[in-house]
């Protein structure tokens, strides 16, 4: 049956206005020319910083020192089970070789970019396990130089707990430096890092439209909207939880769509009826934030069966995915759209977002049709190789050569030919 829609969205996730692109590339062009002079002048004039961009030692220590152990122990807690988990990604990125022919052997190779950026949002919030997906995914994946970059928060700088986490994760150094000017440090190699070989990370619209507008001669994670997430429940689920996730997904911010499909009339309208009252009780910002998010934004979806709901899930392609219902290995098997999924009601994006261990940078705004979200992988090339020797050498130059002229190609042609001999000099030459 059709969609059933009991609550609607009247408003649509913001796009990426034209002034802020044309504010972005008017920026990049002046700290291309300027270098890290115009790079400080942003810093003092967009954030009010006129300290040391970058971090050294002794500063990195104290503030490693001044964060309380019950912090520092939850941040290594998740550290771990964040390195654990992209140590094993890297384990399935294999190098390989296949005798393809006899003589003809092909392989390929896994190697990590050199140069890796990794911005850490600053703001509202202290984005400490930001730091940890970023730096300690990339330092398993082999990056051999790290370059952190995090906004100023007020007068003290970055925090205490976000520099301990940045050292913790293998950051190579730390950069006091936010927004397009952070961006562009890494990416054109100021204050004493390499050119960032790839960006990754997420920030506002100006730091993700500043990946946009540098992406090609450097690589970038991907291009991120507002974070969004789509519940799945049917009648077994609790609706007070379902409503306390989808809240907590709200507070992101007022342009973060929260979503809800279900076969349970009855759940739905308990959960509509209870998010607005646990948004009031939300300390300030996060309750307007959550606020404006579930009234102009949020979705709930009455579906008349699971597959329906599959379906709709497919279709929306949430950057977060939690299932609370029935069958958890039939929606682990039938769901294939998705930044990351959550199973069960034991769990919640909030793990996912914090400590569990997979990446919490994912693809939004419906990429997930075509990506999956940050990993190792993203730090590797895989390269491929060939060898030919003579035992296979004949008859693939007479292949090549013949389909080289098929196409019209007589220079590719000539230089398959010549490997037989029968072109202006053969191998055997010395000349």
């Amino acid at each position: 049956m059709p969609l059933i829609y009991l609550k609607t969205a009247p408003g649509e996730p913001a796009q990426t206005p034209a002034d802020i692109a044309d504010t972005v590339q008017v920026m990049l062009a002046r700290l291309r020319m300027g270098g890290a002079q115009v790079a400080l002048e942003y810093a003092r004039d967009l954030d009010g910083w006129q300290g040391p961009v970058v971090l050294i030692g002794d500063q990195i220590a104290a503030a490693s020192a001044r964060v309380a152990p019950t912090l520092k122990h939850d941040i290594a807690w998740a550290h771990d089970n964040i390195s654990r988990f992209a140590k094993a990604q890297r384990a399935t990125a294999q190098d390989m070789e296949i005798e393809l022919r006899p003589g003809l052997i092909a392989g390929q190779r896994q190697i990590p970019v050199q140069a890796a950026g990794c911005y850490v949002p600053g703001g509202r919030y202290s984005h400490i396990a930001s730091a940890l997906m970023t730096i300690a995914t990339a330092r398993e994946a082999g990056v051999a130089d790290i370059t952190a970059c995090s906004p100023p928060s007020g007068p003290g700088g970055i925090p205490d707990a976000l520099i301990h986490t940045m050292r913790l994760a293998g950051a190579t150094r730390i950069l006091c430096l936010g927004g397009v000017q952070g961006v562009a440090a890494m990416a054109f190699g100021l204050f004493g890092a390499p050119r960032a070989d790839i960006l990754v990370g997420p920030g506002n619209a100006y730091v993700a439209e500043a990946k946009r507008q540098l992406f090609g001669p450097v690589g970038i994670d991907m291009v991120a909207g507002p974070t969004d997430s789509l519940i799945l429940a049917d009648d077994t689920a609790c609706p007070e939880t379902v409503a306390a996730d989808l809240v907590g997904q709200a507070e992101h911010g007022a342009n973060s769509p929260v979503w809800l499909a279900t076969t349970s009339r009855a759940l739905a309208e308990a959960v509509i009826a209870r998010v607005p009252e646990l948004i009031a009780t939300l300390p300030e910002p996060n309750r307007t934030a959550a606020h404006t998010a579930w009234h102009d934004l949020a979705e709930v979806v009455l579906c008349d069966s699971r597959e329906e709901m599959a379906a709709h899930a497919d279709t929306r392609a949430p950057e977060h995915l939690h299932v609370q219902a029935r069958d958890l290995d039939w929606w682990l098997g039938r769901l294939s759209a998705y930044g990351s999924l959550f199973l069960g009601e034991a769990t919640t994006v909030a793990f996912g977002d914090k400590a569990a261990g997979p990446n919490h940078v994912l693809p939004t705004s419906g990429a997930a049709r075509y990506t999956g979200g940050l990993s190792v992988h993203k730090f590797l090339k895989t390269v491929t190789w060939q060898r030919v020797t003579p035992q296979a050498r004949d008859h693939l130059a007479g292949v090549t050569a013949r389909l080289s002229r098929a196409e019209g190609m007589e220079g590719h042609a000539r230089s398959a030919d010549i490997r037989l001999g029968t072109g202006s000099h053969a191998l055997t030459s010395t000349g």
